[in-house]
């Protein structure tokens, strides 16, 4: 690399250095990941101040020293004050920004996850309030789709049929597996369970029950079929109302509709768990800045 380079990036992360500085983590577009000082940026009316604070994007000049790099220059491009009126929008940046941390890599490119959450930091900003966990739920599930793991939710994890959430039915509900990678249909295995076993080759054996299916485990252990049956409900981590079903599977696309949106905010909250869950259990670590999500919806 030579002694210089230029960057475009946002600060991800800032911590005090000495007396008068900031050391920041970064993510660029053209070279991932990096950490750099902000010489100056704590000193009174520095120009640095405004440019180190959190969520800000740079167009960046960068000095490479023997042990560390420097910010030479810094340009903002785009800031996201909007993202500090309320602690919901301020802490949902938090936990995406935390989310593109655990994938980021550092001295390759990293444009596409640039992009990814520059775009959802925009949406979380201009949300109504009511409105921030579904744009965070939106932004959990592309960084997860990004870093390759993103669950599947419009087809069974299992048989691979189309799971269609039935708001019709009362108390209907679908399973969704951690360990299979997306969402279970539970009507379905129990109704044609008897071809289940040649089609996805299931032989280990578990307990557990479908939530849909009544007493009907029963009459399938009588014919033989029960013990496999069990063992695929026991591979179900979570259950999701049809309500629940039909916001995880919006999430897939591009843009949310205003009736999704709309989606009362409870059933938000039991996607953002299970997501949280389910990128914990991926990336096998915990994301620190949920906790306030919690703090912050506590009431719903």
């Amino acid at each position: 690399m030579p002694k210089e380079y230029r960057a475009t990036g946002i600060n991800l992360k800032g911590m005090p250095l000495g007396e008068n500085d900031r050391l920041l983590t970064i993510l660029t577009k053209e070279h991932g990941l990096i950490r750099a000082i902000a010489a100056g940026a704590r000193k009174h009316r520095s120009s640095m101040a405004g440019r180190s604070g959190l969520f800000v994007v740079n167009d960046l000049q960068i000095s490479v020293g023997r042990n560390m790099e420097r910010i030479k220059n810094a340009e903002v491009l785009q800031s996201f004050v909007g993202l500090g009126k309320t602690l919901a929008k301020l802490t949902a940046a938090q936990y995406l920004s935390e989310l593109a941390l655990m994938q980021a890599l550092s001295a390759q490119p990293q444009e596409e996850l640039f992009l990814l959450l520059v775009e959802h930091l925009d949406r979380i900003q201009t949300a109504e309030d009511r409105h921030v966990l579904a744009c965070l739920n939106h932004g959990i599930y592309h960084l997860l789709a990004i870093a390759g793991f993103a669950p599947q939710v419009h087809n069974c994890c299992i048989t691979q049929v189309s799971v269609i959430a039935k708001r019709g039915v009362p108390k209907w509900k679908a399973g969704f597996s951690m360990v299979g990678g997306g969402v279970v249909d539970l009507d379905y295995l129990d109704s044609d369970s008897s071809d289940l076993g040649s089609n996805i080759g299931i032989t280990d054996i578990g307990s557990g029950g479908n939530p849909n299916q009544g007493d009907r485990l029963d009459n399938h252990q009588e014919r033989g079929e029960g013990l496999m049956l069990e063992s695929i409900y026991n591979r179900v981590s979570h259950y999701l109302t049809a309500s629940e079903l039909l916001a995880i599977q919006e999430l897939a696309q591009t843009d949310l509709a205003d009736n999704i949106l709309e989606i009362p905010q409870k059933d938000w909250l039991v996607v953002e768990r299970l997501l949280r869950a389910y990128a914990q259990y991926h990336f096998d670590r915990p994301i620190q800045s949920s906790a306030l999500i919690d703090n912050c919806f506590f009431n719903i």
